[in-house]
């Protein structure tokens, strides 16, 4: 497996990054200690989790796992911070009070001294970014977190972020976490080239549209029993839309005369995107994740990337995956008929 680096960083990570939003809710703790043992022993040494996730179960699950055959000193872990943990008003956000807090719940639920990656997980516009930075960077220096990133932030602030951190030679974010499939490629008009630009790695989550580019949905407003849209509600179920479905019926003919699965050849496309570091994947049963790993040692072809480009153009979209980021103003237009 080729190892990459994570933004301008040295540390190596897996072309796959294992995703834990359903670890400790949907997937037990028992299958979900499984599946990160599996992950791990197939190569991944990326492990995502978030201090909102499940409520903070996601976190404990990930570190027992990784206690387990002492496998935290070779893994990248990366968490996040950001949305409520409570009803106390001061326990969400990016302020320096939160962050400080949250940072010490995350290490005690992960089981761990130290955070290779810590991620802002949305971007706040009333709390000044130079707070947030100055708070993150003290964090490395006092040995708790190495590297720190961001999620699903305009491109713009990630580079007044970039700024302020050179101005005031703070810690700068490594990496960017922002939602991007085949159905939304949005991110490519502002972010991918000012990733480029600066060596920002990106880690894309939703890499298969929430299960749309697997071919789980078949209908805009009926939704399978289990799934996202499902379980979540509005939001979720508001990204499953025609054109989508359209688009995931093309895809699986594609993959179907090259012997993929659909899911296999959605996440091959992000993976192999040139500027993308690693893809976030969220599995919720070993199934799920045995499809994915089967792509690792892939590489999507010239002739299969323009196909794929003539159904969903570069920078467009026909899903809304950024429909629970407020500073996304333009709405999706685009239809493949």
């Amino acid at each position: 497996m080729e190892y990459r680096n994570l933004g301008q960083t040295g540390v190596k990570v897996s072309p796959l990054c294992l995703g834990t939003l359903n670890f400790g809710g949907p997937t037990p703790e028992k299958e979900a200690i499984i599946m990160i043992h599996r992950a791990l022993e197939a190569g991944i040494n990326f492990v995502d989790t978030a201090n909102m996730y499940n409520k903070g179960e996601s976190e404990r699950v990930v570190g027992k796992a990784l206690a387990k055959g002492g496998h935290r000193q070779n893994t990248i872990l990366a968490t996040k911070v950001h949305f409520p943990q409570s009803e106390d008003p001061n326990d969400r956000g990016n302020s320096r009070r939160h962050i400080m807090q949250a940072v010490e719940g995350s290490l005690e639920r992960l089981g761990t001294d130290w955070i290779d990656l810590y991620q802002i997980h949305r971007p706040e516009f009333h709390t000044p970014q130079e707070e947030t930075l100055r708070a993150l960077d003290d964090l490395i220096h006092q040995g708790k977190v190495r590297y720190i990133g961001c999620s699903t932030f305009p491109a713009w602030m990630v580079m007044e972020a970039r700024h302020l951190s050179e101005k005031y030679g703070l810690a700068h974010y490594v990496t960017e976490q922002p939602p991007y499939n085949l159905l939304d490629r949005r991110i490519e008009n502002e972010l991918v080239p000012l990733a480029e630009r600066y060596g920002i790695g990106l880690l894309p989550w939703s890499p298969l549209a929430m299960g749309v580019l697997a071919g789980r949905y078949k209908v805009a407003d009926q939704h399978p029993e289990n799934s996202r849209a499902e379980r979540i509600g509005d939001w979720a179920a508001d990204r499953v839309s025609r054109a989508g479905l359209q688009v995931a019926e093309r895809l699986g003919n594609i993959a179907s005369e090259k012997g993929l699965t659909p899911s296999q050849l959605a996440l091959l496309w992000v993976k192999d995107q040139p500027f993308v570091t690693a893809p976030i994947i969220g599995p919720r049963t070993l199934e799920h994740l045995e499809d994915a790993l089967l792509i690792l040692d892939m590489e999507l072809d010239p002739t299969t990337r323009e196909t794929l480009d003539e159904v969903v153009p570069p920078g467009s979209a026909v899903a809304d995956f950024h429909n629970t980021s407020g500073w996304m103003k333009m709405r999706v237009t685009y239809s493949p008929d």
